[in-house]
């Protein structure tokens, strides 16, 4: 073999090369697209739960979730499906909730699969009452949600919900103990 045919081997060799690197291109760009776009989509699902507990409106709070879901509050109660969760949070919404406001202050996801995320929701509430009717101090939680998107819609299939006020600082000699 001539040096001619060697170098024509190694050039139409870095071609090869150089075409499979960028074929995969368009791939990344697509799949780091539908992330971004599965990330804005949990984010709504997250917007819709606040937007309806600040609304007080348990229906809509209890439309976000998937029909066969699971809640979990901050004392550890439970309810399980859809009809169930607005069945709990309709009373409250009519009485400790009524003049409530729920916000949050950052969202991080997970994709344990691409239809599949664990979310975690930092929370700010105002305005509730105690069984007695009176403020409750302003209060700092967590959300977990495990999200899945079925049929093209994200859904809230469990939640569990921390109140972070009602635990000891993590500085202090009792947090250890637990």
């Amino acid at each position: 073999m001539d040096t001619g045919e060697k170098k024509m081997t190694t050039n139409d060799l870095f071609l090869c090369v150089a075409v499979i690197a960028l074929a995969g291109l368009p791939l990344t760009v697509w799949a780091q697209g539908k992330v971004e776009s599965d990330q804005q989509a949990v984010a709504a699902v997250v917007d819709r739960f606040m937007d309806a507990w600040n609304q007080h409106d348990a229906t809509a709070f209890a439309a976000i979730f998937a029909e066969d879901a699971d809640f979990t509050n901050w004392r550890g109660t439970t309810a399980s499906g859809r009809s169930k969760i607005e069945e709990f949070h309709a009373p409250m919404f009519a009485t400790i909730f009524k003049n409530s406001h729920q916000k949050y202050s950052s969202i991080k996801t997970r994709f344990i699969r691409p239809d599949v995320a664990a979310v975690d929701v930092y929370w700010e509430m105002t305005g509730a009452l105690d069984a007695k009717g009176d403020p409750r101090p302003d209060r700092l939680g967590l959300l977990n949600f495990a999200m899945a998107n079925n049929d093209g819609h994200w859904q809230i299939l469990v939640m569990h919900n921390l109140d972070l006020t009602a635990l000891p600082p993590s500085n202090s000699p009792d947090s250890a103990k637990k």
